[in-house]
């Protein structure tokens, strides 16, 4: 790992897992998804393996499923998520402190996640963390920009972002820090999310905790 006294002014976040607890929304959406397609999951928690990644990639990963079943479950999920999972999640403890801190600090904060982004501008907005991001940056509906190393070229695409060496991106999935290195920027993995310390090994910093987190870009 490098040293923790780099200075980065662009903080890309990842949403799920990272800036908010979004699993029970998640795994409920999936198991109605599988549910559909006459598959029973005895254990929800076994669907923590759909947190972060691109949703029709897991279905096909993790059941099998050809393309027209993944993309069947896909708009499952995206049904019964629209209108009961996405209210399903909770902020991190001390995030939204950690957050007005670096954007009174005059960071520039944006959000960089494989939810489909207005997914994600809704819950940014519900929990009332809008304010401090530049720039929403999701994946489409489409399935074109699901790819992690997609959406955070787009966001700093759309942010007008051209020195890298001063960005970095928070993630808790080894798809954040693999999506960082692809696009040429810093990563730090996050212990508390979804993902686990072996995956996240390829990153520029470990934080396990929140206040680790303030400690790399505040201290």
């Amino acid at each position: 790992m490098n040293s923790m006294s780099k200075i980065y002014d662009v903080l890309l976040f990842d949403l799920d897992g990272t800036l908010t607890d979004t699993g029970p929304g998640i795994r409920n959406s999936v198991a109605y998804a599988l549910e559909k397609q006459n598959i029973k999951v005895a254990d929800k928690n076994e669907l923590n393996k759909f947190v972060g990644p691109p949703l029709i990639d897991s279905f096909k990963i993790f059941y099998g499923m050809n393309m027209e079943q993944a993309n069947k479950a896909v708009t499952d999920y995206r049904s019964i998520y629209s209108e009961k999972g996405i209210y399903e999640n909770e902020i991190y403890p001390g995030m939204r402190e950690l957050l007005s801190s670096l954007f009174q600090s005059g960071k520039t904060l944006i959000v960089a996640t494989s939810k489909p982004e207005k997914f994600a501008r809704f819950i940014i907005e519900d929990l009332g963390l809008g304010e401090y991001f530049k720039y929403i940056a999701g994946a489409d509906m489409e399935g074109q920009r699901n790819k992690k190393s997609k959406v955070i070229e787009y966001a700093l695409h759309i942010c007008e972002i051209k020195d890298r060496s001063r960005v970095v991106m928070i993630g808790d999935t080894k798809f954040d820090i693999i999506g960082a290195g692809e696009c040429g920027i810093d990563s730090i993995g996050v212990l508390y999310g979804y993902g686990c310390e072996a995956e996240l090994q390829g990153a520029t910093n470990i934080a396990r905790n929140v206040k680790e987190l303030y400690k790399i870009f505040l201290d």
